[in-house]
């Protein structure tokens, strides 16, 4: 089984960066945060940008870690900028630039968890690590449990499952680890798995049962209207400032939507509602990407409760800071 899988991998795995054989143990280091619980699609052009503009973990480290943020973009749950500038900074003052290659050793880095830990150790340096993602989890427990899903939370039952599958030649490990994760990825997917392409779907506990349905319905998160909604919209307006923005202009009357950029079809700001205030308490008016994302907050018609409970968490947070009545990135 592990050899066929592996085989499999070898022939119809994705070609990412991050596999690459010149990849470094920091650029995969930076794809394992940036792909937790946001697709591949969506994290490679950002990757990239990063890889490029922070080859080495001192760069970024040297950075102020609203840059991180900054950079993060759209990727979501973007306090994993901030652990990935805390991670940085300790690996270039205590590692001498290099990102430790152990599981213990990664795990004593600021915001990285034992799957982070393990997936770094085998997929940068070779280690034999139990990694248990998603993907992975589902393809066991399709593959040798029967079950059509696995639990809604990791289980101490899985995490024995997953050590006992894990080979114990070191080289056939990492090769099982990314393979499961590849075929849970785009073949034994959660709701339409494609079984005709499975290379292992003679061995499947769960096409052997009858397929039988899940226990529960898996739900999706809720985003329209949440407070992760506001959270973003609010981090959205941060990012595209060049200066700390005023807090009445979050928390003020909506701005009048009558001008329309001609290169956008969102609305922007009438007069006055693009106010940035600039050093020295300078302020301009302009027609900026700050003063777009501000509309599109003020189009959300958010309560000034949710408005306020969501600024507040971000400051808590560590993703924005109050400078004296102006909202800014760390």
């Amino acid at each position: 089984m592990h050899h066929t899988v592996s085989g499999w991998f070898t022939a119809e795995s994705r070609d990412l960066p991050w596999r690459d054989p010149d990849r470094t143990p920091w650029g995969v280091l930076v794809s394992e945060v940036m792909l937790q619980q946001t697709p591949v699609v969506r994290v490679l052009p950002v990757w990239h940008e990063w890889m490029e503009r922070w080859p080495e973990p001192a760069l970024l480290a040297a950075e102020p870690p609203g840059e991180a943020v900054r950079a993060w973009g759209r990727l979501g749950y973007p306090r994993r900028a901030l652990r990935l500038h805390a991670a940085a900074t300790v690996i270039a003052a205590e590692h001498g630039g290099r990102v430790p290659d152990t599981e213990e050793g990664l795990l004593a880095l600021p915001g990285v968890g034992s799957y982070t830990a393990a997936a770094v150790a085998a997929f940068a340096f070779g280690r034999r690590a139990t990694v248990v993602d998603t993907n992975i989890r589902r393809v066991h427990a399709r593959l040798v449990g029967g079950e059509a899903l696995p639990a809604p939370a990791l289980t101490a039952a899985e995490q024995r499952r997953a050590a006992e599958l894990l080979p114990e030649d070191a080289a056939l490990s990492v090769a099982w680890n990314a393979s499961t994760m590849e075929l849970g990825a785009l073949v034994c997917t959660a709701r339409s798995p494609r079984c005709a392409e499975c290379p292992v779907a003679a061995d499947c506990a769960w096409r052997a049962a009858g397929e039988p349905p899940p226990s529960y319905t898996p739900k999706g998160q809720a985003w329209h209207g949440t407070d992760r909604q506001v959270r973003g919209a609010v981090m959205a307006v941060l990012r595209a400032a060049e200066h700390p923005v005023a807090l009445e202009l979050f928390t003020g009357p909506a701005p009048e939507p009558e001008l329309v950029s001609e290169t956008a079809p969102e609305p922007v700001p009438g007069p006055g509602a693009g106010l940035v205030s600039g050093p020295g308490g300078a302020v301009s008016r302009a027609r900026s990407p700050h003063a777009m994302a501000l509309a599109r907050l003020h189009a959300l018609r958010t309560g000034p409760e949710q408005l306020e409970r969501a600024i507040a968490g971000l400051v808590a947070d560590g993703l924005a800071v109050d400078d004296g009545g102006r909202l800014a990135l760390p």
